[in-house]
């Protein structure tokens, strides 16, 4: 069985750390405003989450930003594919992960409308919600994502093959609409937290990308622009 794969860098999202919680302690201790989901809340989540599947047998999540470069749980396959009716845009702002208070971050979410190429991981039927619940410790923490099943399109999955994705919620007190690529740079460039810097978030998706052979020149252009940005020493 396949796991997360050859890493740029040692991330602290690694299986141990979101089995022990490390996300929902690291929202809570931080004197944050923002909601945490309950363990109950998450669990329903993820079980309703899992009812709703169009087909039964192995589950396929889809990935557009740091599950592709450190997914941290276990699959059996991958395919670069194509979903439609929602993009891949830096419209969640973070305070701590990748940003401070004084100073958040963003990062990816898919928000609706057009297109974005990813890629999705087949995870096995007998361990699909072992391997789940450690995504939903990681991504459904604080409800700014809203689960639902995409339609995927490539030639290595079958016709009506269906994959969870992770999409923005708008309701969510940290989304943002998004701003002109100058300032999503800016915000970028500056921001750094607990489990990184923006810009390596930025710059690990695109490799991660192009890894699979995808372009994003909306990511790329914003990278030109973090570029031309000097380091910041704060944060």
């Amino acid at each position: 069985m396949e796991a997360s794969g050859t890493k740029r860098r040692e991330h602290l999202l690694t299986r141990e750390a979101l089995r022990e919680g490390f996300v929902h302690k690291m929202i809570a201790n931080s004197g944050s405003a923002l909601p945490l989901l309950t363990d109950q809340e998450r669990q329903a989540s993820l079980e309703g989450t899992l009812a709703a599947r169009p087909s039964t047998g192995d589950v396929w999540l889809f990935a557009y930003g740091s599950l592709i470069w450190n997914p941290a749980f276990h699959y059996v396959e991958k395919q670069t594919v194509l979903i439609r009716g929602w993009h891949r845009q830096f419209c969640l702002s973070t305070p701590i992960g990748r940003g401070t208070p004084d100073r958040p971050g963003l990062v990816l979410g898919l928000d609706r409308g057009g297109s974005c190429r990813g890629v999705a991981f087949r995870i096995a039927a007998s361990e699909a919600e072992t391997e789940l619940e450690l995504v939903w410790r990681r991504e459904m923490v604080t409800g700014a994502y809203v689960p639902r099943w995409v339609e995927l399109q490539g030639s290595g999955v079958p016709a009506g093959t269906y994959a969870i994705a992770f999409t923005i919620n708008r309701r969510a007190p940290n989304y943002v609409r998004p701003t002109s690529e100058a300032d999503t740079a800016r915000v970028i460039g500056d921001a750094s937290g607990i489990l990184g810097s923006c810009r390596d978030y930025l710059f690990d998706t695109i490799h991660g990308l192009e890894g699979f052979g995808i372009r994003d020149r909306h990511l790329d252009r914003i990278a030109r622009l973090v570029h031309e940005r000097p380091t910041s020493d704060s944060g």
